[in-house]
């Protein structure tokens, strides 16, 4: 009995959030009441808050059933501190790979596209949301904080010194990934956030004085393995 409760609670968690993806993405997060999430979700009010503090702690619950095997992906291609030796990873070569991996999932996934669209565009970080704006700032600073140890890694392997520092390159490379992921969005039609982001990483990175992509077949291998995987 108590297992089948547990099993009840997650089926009414998980349709909370699916009415919130919806209706976020429709009418935005401050056009959205929580009534009409638990209507939607056909549950009561108060089942809302059995589950979730305010409007903030279920938008971010929902942010991050999409965003952290994102973000666990990111950090396990990318450790902080990998003990990986210069010689036996091309340390460029997997900052190429993850992003690529990431993009491919936002590229081919309905609902990463759809979770996303409302964390960029459909809401506004108003008092009541500052939750959200610190969920978001807390995973900007840990996405540059991988990337500033794995280019620095890759500055070192290829024997140059990044223009700037680290901190700058890393803010830089977020600020590239992060304007294509939004542009995309606006417009999924404009251009391909795959075949996109490689040409413009590759730009990037050989402007920091790192070597170009040798693995491109390995590269569109996984890519393309992502891409069969097909919506999640």
């Amino acid at each position: 009995m108590a297992r089948r409760t547990k099993e009840q609670a997650q089926e009414t968690r998980n349709k909370l959030l699916d009415a919130a993806e919806l209706l976020f993405q429709a009418h935005g997060v401050a056009g959205t009441s929580l009534q009409a999430i638990a209507r939607t979700a056909g549950t009561s009010r108060g089942a809302v808050y059995w589950h979730f503090e305010d409007k903030a702690a279920l938008f971010n619950a929902m942010l991050e059933r999409v965003t952290l095997p994102m973000e666990q992906a990111f950090g396990s291609g990318m450790p902080d501190t990998p003990d990986t030796g210069f010689g036996s990873v091309d340390h460029a070569g997997q900052i190429r790979a993850v992003t690529l991996k990431i993009l491919s999932q936002i590229a081919v996934n309905p609902q990463t596209r759809r979770v996303l669209e409302v964390a960029t565009q459909k809401v506004e970080y108003v008092k009541e949301n500052q939750a959200i704006r610190a969920r978001h700032l807390a995973v900007r600073q840990k996405f540059m904080a991988h990337c500033a140890s794995r280019l620095a890694l890759a500055a070192a392997q290829a024997g140059v010194a990044l223009s700037g520092g680290t901190d700058m390159a890393a803010r830089g490379f977020h600020a590239l990934i992060d304007g294509l992921i939004q542009n995309w969005l606006l417009d999924p039609l404009a251009f391909d956030l795959v075949a996109g982001g490689l040409q413009a990483m590759e730009v990037y990175l050989r402007g920091l004085g790192l070597p170009g992509q040798s693995g491109r077949r390995a590269v569109k291998a996984t890519t393309d393995s992502q891409l069969g995987a097909g919506p999640g």
